[in-house]
């Protein structure tokens, strides 16, 4: 019951953050108003009073909601699948495919090149080998959720938000597959010995059945939905469909040898909401209604995520300067890596710019690796949590305002000047219209 209430009152305590940054004009995305919020009601602060309902207790009481999440993040990977439409991939794709691939890669290049010359420097007592290796393989990974609802909140238009969409959904396949050969090598350095299977053979076969389970999820989907003639029905069947296949998509299996197929929830979400947007003539509509639909979820999922931020890494000053050293190398991974990129693909001025700034967001599938990583052991599992930890939550503060401000300066989030305009020219159309 106090778990139930606490989660009602994020959303209010959320909302009213919202508000309070609006009446500061502090003209901030709402996700970092959620953010703070849920810090606030979090089990350092409110939570701390020990006042069952207001606030989260423990962290776990926050892990018992988590199932929140897990909704929220199928939804987002669904939601972006939308921008896996093929009359727009034509335009797009090759473009999003190359510059996300080598940001992904540079990013993770440039952290381990830093965090092992910070190991030579610092001794293998304070930052083992394994563990900056690891660190390295988690840069790659960007947070979609941040910036899908940066990109909602103010309605942003354009060539950049055309290619950052599709880019950050890219990165969960990326980052896998960078994660799991850095951090074979990883584990080789700490045991001795390097896994083929672990490296190569179980992301690869991950990547395989998540976009084929996600592709059977939205043909069935696709299918069903013509037996509905409400699209309050269609709605609902879609919305059975999301959290259905989120389910399946935590099941795993052994076949023997080390090898196993396991599945990414935001790779399964993201190809569901790709082939039912490219097979399904109701899906603009339907789209259109689960965007407010997960509206209050998205905002819930944040406030629980800032709830979640872990306040205590701030006592370990070797984790504020690794975590400050793997912030700033990262950013220049993304920055450079998506800049040099997009100008080899004769993209305009303004994606060279901006679109690096827009991949800072870091979450979901960095924490999802960190629980990987556990495998390094005690020491070192819990070193790379925690510096991760302190990431992000320095991104989750940060990157949504740098991701409005980059699409604010590309000009791709519409102001109340050109709405204005656009009022005025279409009520002159219209007049001339009946004259003639």
């Amino acid at each position: 019951m106090s778990s139930l209430l606490a989660t009602a009152f994020s959303l209010f305590a959320g909302l009213m953050m919202t508000r309070i940054f609006k009446k500061l004009n502090l003209k901030l995305p709402d996700v970092t108003a959620f953010l703070i919020a849920g810090v606030i009601v979090g089990p350092y602060l409110l939570g701390a009073l020990g006042v069952p309902g207001l606030g989260f207790r423990s962290m776990e009481e926050v892990e018992s909601v988590s199932v929140i999440t897990k909704v929220a993040l199928g939804f987002i990977a669904f939601d972006i699948g939308n921008e896996f439409r093929l009359a727009q991939l034509k335009h797009t794709g090759k473009t999003a495919t190359i510059i996300g691939i080598i940001q992904a890669v540079m990013a993770a290049l440039l952290v381990d090149i830093a965090l092992v010359l910070l190991y030579f420097a610092l001794g293998p007592e304070v930052l083992p080998l394994p563990v900056a290796i690891t660190l390295g393989a988690i840069a790659s990974a960007t947070a979609p959720a941040a910036t899908l609802m940066v990109v909602r909140q103010y309605k942003a238009k354009g060539p950049l938000t055309d290619l950052l969409l599709p880019i950050v959904a890219l990165d969960d396949a990326v980052g896998l597959v960078v994660f799991a050969v850095s951090f074979g090598v990883a584990q080789a350095i700490d045991g001795g010995s390097i896994s083929v299977i672990s490296v190569a053979v179980n992301p690869l076969l991950e990547i395989i059945f998540s976009l084929l389970l996600g592709s059977v999820m939205g043909t069935v989907l696709t299918v069903l939905e013509k037996l509905f003639f409400s699209n309050s029905n269609r709605l609902s069947l879609t919305i059975a469909f999301v959290i259905m296949t989120i389910a399946l998509s935590s099941m795993e299996f052994s076949l023997g040898g080390g090898v196993k197929i396991a599945f990414s929830s935001l790779l399964v979400c993201m190809m569901l909401g790709t082939i039912f947007c490219n097979l399904s003539e109701y899906s603009v509509d339907i789209m259109q209604r689960s965007s407010k639909w997960t509206a209050p979820v998205y905002a819930v999922f944040f406030v629980i995520s800032g709830a979640e931020l872990e306040l205590s890494v701030f006592k370990d000053p070797m984790t504020i300067i690794i975590g400050l050293v793997y912030i700033l190398v990262r950013c220049l991974g993304k920055y450079y890596g998506a800049h040099f990129s997009s100008k080899a693909m004769h993209c305009s001025d303004d994606v060279v710019k901006y679109l690096g700034v827009t991949l800072f967001p870091q979450a979901g599938v960095a924490l999802g690796m960190v629980v990987s990583a556990q495998a390094l052991g005690s020491a070192y599992g819990s070193m790379v949590r925690n510096i991760i930890l302190f990431s992000v939550l320095v991104y989750e503060l940060v990157g949504p305002m740098l991701t409005k401000w980059a699409l604010g300066k590309a000009g791709e989030i519409p102001t109340k000047g050109s709405d204005t305009e656009h009022r005025q020219r279409f009520q002159k159309k219209e007049k001339i219209s009946k004259h003639a």
